[in-house]
């Protein structure tokens, strides 16, 4: 409940600071500038406080220090002005990649020791399709194919990341290369079986069904996120 609730107040405060840095964006007026600005802190409160410890929370100085000179600041300076400045989720692609064996080639990710499909933020002068078979060569060395799409997930939504973004997942089928795990984006890279998948999973492997039932599934309609009738209502 706890991960859950704090991927929650991430949510929240993600979704207020990008109003607010989109209002700042835009007003030339002083002061409504302030008052996103004041509203703003309290979306780097709120992030703070699904981060810090049970006894971090309880020290009040301690933690409005904190809000005042990191988080604060960082959104801040992530300001612009007009159209550049028009806050969004970010855009990554994911690769479910399928190989002879009916199995599936997993990461083991640098960064938080999870694994996961190889994934990739999009790149400019890049189709999604495109980005996926770079991603998937450079962080795992197999070459790939593109078959179809599975689905477009909110990362945040899934519990994959604490940064707003949005996923298009890809099936893939790999054709050739070497397992090689790259140096700096992951810990391990293999080939995994439904029965044998390797631990922890990424967003505790809410995504496995999905995956296999498009690959198993020659029917499959392409996956999207649920309507919620309240967004911003908590569910557990």
């Amino acid at each position: 409940m706890d991960s859950e609730l704090n991927q929650l107040l991430y949510r929240w405060s993600q979704a207020i600071a990008g109003l607010c840095k989109t209002g700042l964006a835009f007003t030339g007026k002083t002061y409504e500038a302030e008052r996103y600005e004041e509203i703003l802190k309290i979306a780097a409160e709120i992030e703070l406080f699904a981060q810090l410890t049970e006894d971090l929370k309880g020290n009040v100085r301690a933690f409005d220090s904190i809000v005042e000179d990191q988080l604060l600041q960082k959104f801040k300076s992530e300001v612009a002005e007009g159209i550049p400045g028009y806050v969004t989720p970010k855009v990554a692609v994911g690769a479910v990649v399928e190989n002879d064996n009916s199995e599936i080639l997993l990461i083991k990710r640098a960064d938080s020791g999870v694994w996961l499909y190889p994934t990739g933020w999009t790149e400019i002068g890049y189709s999604p399709a495109e980005v996926v078979i770079k991603e998937v060569k450079e962080e795992t060395g197999i070459l790939v194919k593109p078959l179809k799409l599975i689905a477009v997930l909110d990362g945040m939504r899934m519990g994959f990341t604490k940064v707003p973004l949005y996923s298009i997942v890809f099936h893939c089928k790999s054709y050739g290369g070497e397992l090689a795990c790259h140096p700096l984006e992951c810990l391990d890279v293999g080939w995994f079986g439904k029965d044998s998948l390797p631990e922890p999973l990424a967003g505790g492997g809410k995504w496995l069904e999905l995956v296999f039932n498009a690959i198993q599934n020659s029917d499959f309609k392409v996956y999207f996120d649920p309507i919620r009738d309240n967004v911003w209502q908590f569910q557990p």
